[in-house]
């Protein structure tokens, strides 16, 4: 195999087949997203929030009460003595009520964005987990498809020269035991590649192609736009805002009620029509009042100290992340590096080979450990690409 082979395949990138446009991990991401049951649902529990809304911005807490009713001595004495009532019962908001309900449901809406915004992150890190493993595979199977034709080149080479008397059949036993294991190897690495594939596409769909570009580089942040640390400060808020709610609510909603009712005493009287005007006050329970008041302050401390825990699991995790991102920066360098130098040494044993001063073992061990390099510094740029996305991803930035 020529030099400018292996040159090439040490910049290896899994490019797309022709005709084929390469999937970002970005747009891996909008695909993944949009098959989400909860992205589906997201419409529906928006419209129940704004219906809320609605409900808190109203001039009464509820429906009215229609009320029906009669009475007649049809049964008893039958002596013609008949009733007829109709009503309307209003609730009333309680004081407090109406302004805490409408900051509840404020809140809620709050919480809702904050919940799905949550959710797209944890999917993202979902995905890049899966994205950057297909890409390791991706590049494993190349990487052992190359192995293969270099070792059947070799193998072709070591057959024609034991023809010609240059080598022992010993040394074309060796020869096809190297290309042996390479297959064996592009056979695994197949496999490995299809379940790769298949553990993204879980989450994608079906995918035609994939490009293998790094995400963008950041700098560090303080984490406060964090989508985690917003949920749990939006759970702190719907918290508090319950809590109010609850005080509000020491009673159940007083009523004002409308009636008239028309009746007779025996058969032959003209009906009479009365009107009443009332007004219904619920007494307060305190057991529940109390109860109703301990629940919602125990959501709001949970809520703060959780706040206050994730807040210090963000900045431990994004700083551990760096560090490991740019180990694996260093990392990239340094097997880069091997690979030229295993690229190099590949060129001087390969020539010393066909002029018979090298013999088989020590150009195979060569051809072996040029791979192996090679194999190691393509491994080692993905991983330091996957190690940036691992970083955005402690920093809570979707894929772009």
């Amino acid at each position: 195999m020529r030099a400018h082979f292996w040159i090439a395949l040490a910049s290896f990138v899994a490019w797309p087949a022709h005709g084929q446009t390469a999937l970002s991990l970005a747009g891996a991401f909008a695909a993944a997203w949009e098959r989400q049951p909860v992205a589906q649902a997201a419409g529906e529990r928006g419209r129940a929030v704004e219906a809320r809304r609605r409900a808190a911005d109203a001039l009464i807490p509820d429906a009215p009460t229609l009320e029906l009713g009669t009475r007649s001595d049809r049964f008893n004495r039958d002596r013609g003595a008949a009733e007829y009532e109709l009503g309307l019962a209003v609730p009333l908001w309680l004081p407090g009520e109406r302004h805490s309900s409408r900051a509840l449901a404020e809140a809620e809406g709050v919480a809702l964005d904050q919940r799905l915004q949550l959710l797209r992150l944890q999917l993202a890190g979902e995905l890049r987990q899966a994205w950057w493993a297909w890409a390791l595979a991706r590049n494993d199977r190349a990487l052992a498809a190359a192995r293969v034709e270099a070792a059947r080149r070799l193998r072709d080479d070591v057959v024609r020269r034991v023809a010609a008397g240059d080598l022992a059949r010993a040394d074309r036993h060796q020869a096809e035991g190297a290309l042996a294991a390479a297959v064996a190897q592009q056979a695994e690495a197949e496999a490995v590649l299809a379940g790769a594939r298949l553990a993204v596409e879980v989450l994608t769909g079906p995918l035609a192609a994939a490009g293998d570009a790094a995400e963008t580089e950041v700098a560090g942040t303080d984490g406060a736009s964090h989508p985690r640390l917003r949920d749990a400060e939006a759970r702190g808020e719907l918290a508090r805002r319950s809590l109010e709610l609850a005080r509000a609510r020491s009673r159940a909603n007083p009523e004002v009620t409308l009636s008239t009712r028309r009746e007779r005493g025996v058969a032959g009287e003209a009906l009479e029509q009365t009107w009443a005007l009332g007004l219904r006050l619920p007494l307060s329970s305190a057991p529940r009042r109390d109860a109703r008041l301990a629940e919602a302050n125990a959501d709001l401390i949970e809520a703060g100290l959780s706040a206050e825990r994730e807040r210090e699991r963000v900045a431990g995790e994004a700083a551990a992340a760096r560090e490991r991102w740019l180990a694996a920066r260093d990392q990239s360098v340094a097997s880069d590096e091997r690979a030229r130098l295993a690229r190099e040494s590949r060129i001087f044993f390969d020539k010393s080979f066909r002029l018979g001063e090298t013999d088989l073992p020590t150009r195979l061990r060569i051809e072996l450990e040029a791979f192996e390099a090679e194999r190691q510094a393509a491994r080692a740029r993905i991983n330091r690409a996957a190690s940036l996305s691992a970083y955005r991803q402690a920093l809570g930035l979707l894929p772009e």
